[in-house]
């Protein structure tokens, strides 16, 4: 009773419930007024044919007729009591048998559930919550995030407008609460006060307005906005928001960022303290074909190789390690050791024909602008004729067609591109045009932008040398601005951890942990109690009360915690 109380209030106060069973209580009245109808009906019909019964008796036999359960214990015997018994037989297999049983289930059965479900979404978080993150919509970027700080152990929470998804993301065990958007007593409800982080993750309208109360209200609190076009970048700002993510914007830098043109030269991915984590392609360096030792890149730059990219791939840097032309070495060291990289590669002759991106969308125009502003010439291929008005300021030669037909992709210059960029969102399409790419020139790097994390695999093995999501683009990101710390994009699927060196392995050096060979995961440094971070070679002895700074895969991790703790 204490929990059918509150249900019945939600079906008496909430109007659409209240005009659901006001429909059903009037079809109930009609059948009603039908049956006592027939009952007075069949009286007169047996007075006609010389027999009488009870009033109970005519209700009775009306209902068992509609209902066709028919006894036969009370019949007729002229034709016109059986015509009589044919339409209340008939009008009951209408009215009780098909039209009854959708009625109940659409007006009270149906509102019922759903008052079910409204009661089920929490209306608050518990008591004493604080420092935690409020996110405005639970989608990809959500998900994966709170992944994450679950691992951090930091408490978080969701607003979902909809009682009815705040249900069912209650029961698979998320932390939700149900309200308005627009509503203050919805963030008081989530002790929005007390938050360390508001993440506004719905389109820019809604994301300004999200804003704007956040900031009115509890004017110390962070707010993380997103934004879908870049114009909408000052009004968020305007609005409150504390730090704005033109992800999209962001994400066509990441992939143009990604591409082999211009000279040889270091790619930033991270930053760990006083160190660098930059990316380094081995295409015309001259590197190809050697050994990480013969390259003796430590020995001239005082750079640390830790890990090297093949063909998706991202392998331990082992110094009998064979580099190829897609192969591309991940190094850490200082900002002086990196310009000392840099400068090696100079005299190198680079391809510069132009780079080819397939997509000429907001992603796609974002990575296009970024080559324009490295003077980088550019190809595109795009399938909506508009367009082709805002890439021509954008792109040296526009293509309008579809980059699946050869004639069209080779117009664009697929043949001697030195990058291929793919930015289209729909990944099955991705993965095809990879394959495409790869097969006509197997010599280009293919660089791509993925919607699902589950396309990840498909897509290396179609051919792709670089992968980023939107999510994970987005994960990595708001991971950063809670941690107090700068992104890392090593790839999809891998990420920068931090772990205390296990009592196991103290006193070991690194190449004797065999950490790399065993679990796969690439130390990048050390960090010592006082904060600061030491570049590591195999020599280097694992201390007491240092930790761990790593590069590796969700399932490297979970098998380094198996064994370790």
């Amino acid at each position: 009773m204490k929990f059918l109380t509150p249900q019945f209030d939600y079906l008496r106060t909430h109007r659409e419930s209240r005009r659901n069973i006001s429909v059903l209580l009037r079809y109930v009245g009609i059948v009603s007024a039908t049956v006592l109808l027939y009952s007075g009906l069949f009286h007169v019909l047996m007075l006609h044919e010389g027999q009488e019964h009870s009033l109970l008796t005519g209700l009775y036999w009306t209902l068992t007729v509609m209902s066709t359960l028919g006894f036969g214990d009370i019949t007729f015997h002229t034709d016109l009591g059986r015509v009589f018994s044919l339409v209340v037989l008939l009008s009951g297999i209408v009215m009780l048998l098909i039209v009854l049983p959708f009625a109940f289930i659409r007006f009270f059965y149906a509102p019922w559930l759903e008052a079910q479900l409204h009661l089920r979404a929490p209306r608050h978080v518990p008591s004493g919550l604080k420092s935690h993150v409020i996110f405005c919509r639970y989608d990809e970027v959500a998900a994966g995030l709170i992944e994450r700080l679950r691992d951090s152990a930091i408490p978080y929470c969701v607003i979902e407008p909809d009682p009815s998804v705040a249900a069912a993301l209650h029961g698979d065990g998320v932390s939700v609460v149900t309200g308005d958007l627009d509503n203050r007593e919805t963030y008081d409800a989530v002790a929005c006060g007390a938050a360390r982080l508001v993440i506004a993750n719905r389109n820019d309208a809604e994301n300004s307005n999200i804003a704007l109360i956040v900031h009115e209200h509890y004017p110390a609190v962070p707010i993380a906005a997103f934004a879908e076009e870049v114009d909408s970048v000052d009004v968020l700002e305007l609005s409150g928001a504390t730090h704005v993510l033109p992800l999209k914007q962001r994400l066509g830098e990441y992939l143009a960022g990604r591409a082999s043109v211009g000279p040889a030269h270091a790619q930033p991915v991270g930053r760990f303290k006083n160190l660098r984590i930059v990316e380094f392609p081995v295409e015309n360096t001259g590197l190809s074909g050697r050994t990480i030792r013969d390259t003796r890149l430590r020995e001239l730059t005082g750079l640390n190789i830790v890990a090297c990219w093949e063909r998706g791939h991202l392998l331990p840097a082992r110094a009998g390690t064979v580099l190829t032309d897609h192969s591309v070495l991940v190094a850490v060291g200082t900002s002086d050791q990196i310009a000392e990289l840099d400068a090696l590669f100079v005299i190198y002759n680079p391809n510069e024909n132009p780079v080819l991106v397939i997509g000429g969308g907001k992603v796609g125009q974002a990575a296009m602008a970024f080559f324009r502003r490295v003077g980088v010439a550019i190809s595109v291929i795009e399938r909506d004729p508009e367009l082709r008005p805002t890439l021509a300021g954008l792109a040296d030669n526009v293509v309008i067609g579809d980059a699946s037909h050869r004639s069209v992709i080779m117009k664009a210059g697929l043949e001697t591109a030195p990058t291929v960029v793919l930015t289209t969102n729909d990944d099955a399409w991705n993965i095809f045009l990879a394959v495409y790419c790869r097969r006509l020139n197997p010599s280009t790097r293919i660089v791509s932008r993925i919607t699902h994390e589950r396309s990840l695999e498909a897509i290396h093995r179609a051919g792709a040398d670089s992968v980023l999501s939107y999510a994970t683009l987005g994960v990595k990101s708001l991971l950063a601005y809670v941690q107090g710390s700068e992104a890392t994009f090593v790839g999809e699927g891998v990420d920068l951890f931090i772990v205390p060196v296990p009592a196991s392995l103290t006193g070991l050096t690194l190449g004797g942990a065999r950490i790399g060979e065993i679990y796969g995961l690439n130390v990048v440094a050390l960090q010592h109690p006082d904060g600061s971070a030491e570049n590591v070679m195999a020599s280097t002895e694992l201390t007491e009360n240092t930790e761990l700074v790593m590069l590796g895969t969700a399932e490297q991790r979970k098998k380094f915690r198996a064994e370790f703790g």
